[in-house]
């Protein structure tokens, strides 16, 4: 149901949606998050069951929908974040801001700093 809910949200113009995270407390299985995120933003999308995509499908320029990944999640998920969503997300760190043991400011830089090492390590080819 969630394929429709996100096809319809592109289809009129929406912008961003929750797609789950694989990682934090509201994960769900890696392949089809990752054929949620698929739908949402990809301008062709090949058909692969494993994704929970029964048919091709080609957007053209239709634009896509920025996947949101929240619940849970915190520092420690960045490289895992990265990995899954790449650098075309909204990630949401709520209590993994506020949470920080030095106070939000430190989590905030935390998170930031995190995200820019992964970003920065993936484009220089290291894991």
């Amino acid at each position: 149901h969630f394929r429709v809910l996100a096809k319809a949200l592109r289809l009129s113009g929406g912008d961003h949606l929750h797609s789950g995270t694989v990682v934090g407390k509201l994960e769900g299985e890696r392949e089809v998050t990752l054929g949620f995120v698929d739908i949402m933003r990809d301008n062709f999308i090949e058909k692969d069951r494993a994704r929970g995509i029964y048919f091709t499908q080609d957007w053209v320029s239709l634009p896509g929908v920025i996947p949101v990944a929240s619940g849970g999640i915190h520092v420690w998920h960045m490289p895992a974040l990265v990995e899954i969503f790449g650098d075309d997300a909204c990630l949401q760190f709520g209590g993994g801001t506020l949470g920080h043991p030095w106070g939000n400011a430190p989590g905030a830089a935390a998170n930031r700093i995190a995200c820019e090492a992964c970003i920065q390590a993936r484009n220089e080819g290291r894991s």
